[in-house]
């Protein structure tokens, strides 16, 4: 063969491996596919048709779910993720994801299980409060892009980390359109409590109190929150908000006497915990003002595998009917959490949450019997 034909060949050849090995990354062609940062701040490369995906860690499910994209879900993790659907309003509307393979076991520290998410051979996987190795070690052994949201801090409301990472997740499952759709919701939902309850003057706020609320776990009358977002939203005076200590902690009865609210709620989660209590320390609840006077009320349970936002908004319309009723004469708690619901996460759940946690109702302690200590 001719010597200039070798040669051609030869850097033809060179040059076409060259550009072919740059187009690959252990999951395939990158040709039309992207590179994302992640809300960890990796940089990834994800393919232009993401079609199949898991979902790893709290709150991660329930974002994909808001994109309207549980379709494109090929996986489940286990545990109570998969066998139950009790106080997660994504999985009571969508039953169907409970008969797909497990890819792990679901828990507030996501492990990697390599070998089960390769099983379902999905185009991208979505992960949250996991440590940065085990983010590397499950990319690197599965060849697949993994991408970090971030819902938030657990228990709480982060509207700036939920938004990023709805932003995010839409870019690359193609859902970008409504991405915005949900952060306007949200957004609505937030400035119309804020508006609704602006001209109401301080002295016709009561003291209030939540308890009860859920952090890794269920807990009783003295978890709270010193800044529990739908006190924030609705400007309540949280007696609970007088503490240093930011967000989730554990108050001593002592204090939660001192303070004495003339109004206190009880998330559901907790409301099994606070009646066995009662049952122990009848005395205790007794001496409570808001006990006395039959203002004790029960929230629905937001803090569920982290937050159900759908969940919280609801809450906050109920807290904002029972504290101040002439501002929100317009609102039925039920309708107005069915129709958050339905948006979210595509139907109506109130009914089963309600059935499950007696939430948005008084709760009479003083007709309850009880022992005599």
């Amino acid at each position: 063969m001719n010597k200039f034909y070798i040669t051609v060949f030869l850097v033809t050849f060179t040059i076409t491996g060259f550009f072919c090995g740059c187009t690959k990354n252990g999951n395939g062609d990158k040709n039309g596919g992207q590179y994302i940062v992640d809300m960890a701040g990796r940089k990834v490369w994800v393919p232009e048709n993401v079609e199949r995906i898991v979902c790893k860690g709290p709150g991660t499910l329930r974002l994909i779910t808001y994109l309207q994209a549980t379709d494109k879900v090929v996986g489940i993790e286990g545990g109570f993720e998969k066998k139950s659907v009790n106080g997660r309003p994504y999985r009571i509307a969508h039953e169907e994801l409970t008969a797909l393979p497990t890819i792990g076991t679901a828990g507030p520290s996501p492990q990697a299980d390599s070998e089960a998410v390769l099983q379902v051979r999905p185009d991208v996987v979505f992960i949250s409060y996991a440590e940065g190795r085990i983010v590397k070690n499950l990319q690197d052994r599965t060849e697949i892009p993994v991408v970090v949201l971030d819902p938030g801090p657990l228990g709480e409301l982060d509207s700036n980390s939920v938004f990023q990472s709805l932003e995010l997740a839409g870019k690359i499952l193609g859902k970008s359109k409504r991405a915005q759709k949900v952060i306007d919701f949200i957004k609505g939902i937030e400035s119309e409590l804020k508006q609704r309850v602006k001209n109401i003057p301080e002295q016709n706020k009561p003291s209030v109190y939540v308890g009860g609320l859920g952090y890794k776990g269920s807990h009783g009358i003295t978890s709270t929150q010193t800044d529990y977002p739908g006190f924030k939203l609705l400007a309540v005076y949280n007696v609970a908000g007088k503490l240093k200590q930011q967000s989730h902690i554990s108050v001593s009865k002592e204090k939660l006497l001192q303070w004495n609210p003339d109004v206190i709620f009880i998330d559901g989660g907790g409301l099994e915990l606070v009646l066995t209590d009662y049952q122990k320390s009848p005395k205790f609840y007794k001496s409570l003002k808001a006990v006395e006077n039959n203002r004790v009320y029960v929230l629905l349970p937001y803090n569920f595998y982290t937050t159900n936002i759908g969940t919280a908004l609801a809450n906050y319309f109920y807290i904002g009917k029972v504290l101040y009723g002439s501002v929100f004469e317009d609102v039925n708690p039920a309708e107005k959490a069915n129709m958050i619901y339905s948006f979210l996460v595509g139907t109506g759940v109130f009914e089963q949450m309600e059935k499950d946690y007696s939430g948005f109702k008084k709760l009479n302690l003083l007709e309850i019997q009880h022992g005599e200590n």
